[in-house]
């Protein structure tokens, strides 16, 4: 998706972090795509593959000192189970556990398994290698919808120093798993583009994908519902291009579409999906699942995974707020905040939450202009700090794979 300006204009680069944005970023005389000076595209994606291959080459190490298989820790682990079972066999499998306890692949949305069903139909790659390379390809894409998003909103460099920071996220050994965060993450920062170039169509049409990915994926249409409302009344409801009102309606049709097909299959049509999520242990409860676990936490001590946690979601509300100190636009405050609310205000698996936040990678945007005044006026400073989040990023992310063994 290109930066050129469309029948419909598009949106303006700010010229500093400190101007505060626009919510939709009003249309340009001229195009004027990247001009800041700085690292181009290839090179950002360059940086982001080796921060996750050094990530993978830790893994491997550690599974190999092990005696474990570094192909089933990466593409047969926890959810990459499930997944590959949908894609094999279809839905239908359900676990009983304790009491209350039920387990169905329904609390799975389709769009990942169906991309490696795909996959396997058209390659002779197993179940697990073509989840993994669905997710290692939607990874990269990903990497530069987040780089073409900042670069345009702030410079190369940051947005350079942004894909770099997302790819070293303490749970970012998830992106080069059988997991679908890559996946929502690349429909969500295209369609969040965009939104940002006015585009619609393209931005209702990834946000109806993104909500087919994931649960927490109506966070994308939330945005660009948010943007459609603000642009109606910024117009008072005249001279709205119907391509707005088009985009607004594909939107959120994936996430509900999904629900309403399993909530059908359980007879009950609004309320069958949400059933199935309560058996998983998962359901909306305004935090009070998390506070409960987080006040165990601090009284009583857990495990190390639990404790990072509880860091991780902390600094997420942190780095929210500066988020919004610094005004950032409205579709990506509304995209974070949703995914933010979903994960703090949701109960179920606590060890989970961060791998809930990959998606959110507006959150990196106040320390990724940080760091990139610092590698101006401070050069070996900048690099202690990246230096020492890519240490704990391969450290951690290799602990929760081949050691903790924890579901992810």
């Amino acid at each position: 998706m290109s930066a050129a300006t469309t029948p419909e204009g598009s949106g303006v680069t700010h010229p500093s972090p400190t101007v505060p944005a626009p919510l939709t970023e009003p249309p340009r005389t001229q195009c004027r795509a990247y001009t800041p000076k700085g690292p181009t595209a290839v090179r950002a994606l360059g940086v982001f593959a080796a921060a996750r291959l050094t990530g993978l080459l830790a893994v491997t190490a550690v599974a190999h000192a092990t005696g474990q298989d570094t192909f089933r820790l990466l593409g047969r682990s926890w959810d990459s189970r499930w997944y590959t079972g949908i894609a094999a066999h279809g839905y239908g499998r359900t676990l009983h556990f304790e009491p209350g306890v039920v387990q169905s692949d329904l609390a799975f949305f389709p769009l990942y398994p169906g991309l490696i069903r795909a996959v396997t139909t058209l390659t002779p790659l197993s179940h697990g290698a073509a989840g993994l390379l669905v997710s290692w390809l939607a990874a990269g894409a990903a990497a530069l919808g987040i780089y073409a998003l900042a670069a345009r909103l702030y410079d190369r460099r940051t947005a350079t120093v942004l894909v770099l920071l997302w790819g070293l996220m303490p749970h970012s050994v998830i992106l080069s798993m059988a997991y679908t965060e890559p996946v929502l993450t690349a429909l969500a920062a295209w369609s969040l583009y965009a939104l940002l170039t006015r585009r619609w169509l393209w931005a209702g049409a990834l946000a109806a994908l993104a909500g087919l990915a994931r649960p927490n994926g109506f966070a994308v249409a939330a945005a660009v519902l948010a943007v459609a409302v603000y642009e109606i009344a910024r117009r008072r409801g005249r001279g709205v291009p119907h391509r707005l009102w088009t985009g607004a309606l594909l939107a959120p049709l994936g996430w509900a579409a999904y629900v309403l097909w399993v909530g059908l299959r359980r007879g009950d049509a609004l309320g069958g999906y949400f059933a199935v999520q309560r058996g998983w242990g998962s359901r909306f409860d305004f935090g009070a699942g998390s506070f409960a676990f987080a006040e165990h936490l601090l009284l009583h001590g857990d495990k190390l995974v639990h404790s990072m946690t509880l860091v991780i979601v902390a600094v997420a509300v942190l780095l929210f707020a500066l988020l919004v100190a610094d005004r950032a636009p409205l579709p990506l405050l509304v995209y974070t905040g949703v995914l933010l609310l979903i994960t703090v205000g949701g109960s179920g698996f606590f060890e989970s939450k961060p791998r809930f936040l990959l998606p959110a990678f507006p959150l990196l945007i106040p320390l990724a202009l940080a760091v990139t005044r610092t590698a101006r006026a401070r050069p070996r400073n900048a690099y202690l700090v990246v230096g020492a989040l890519a240490g704990l990023s391969v450290a951690y992310g290799t602990y929760l794979v081949a050691i903790a063994r924890m579901p992810l």
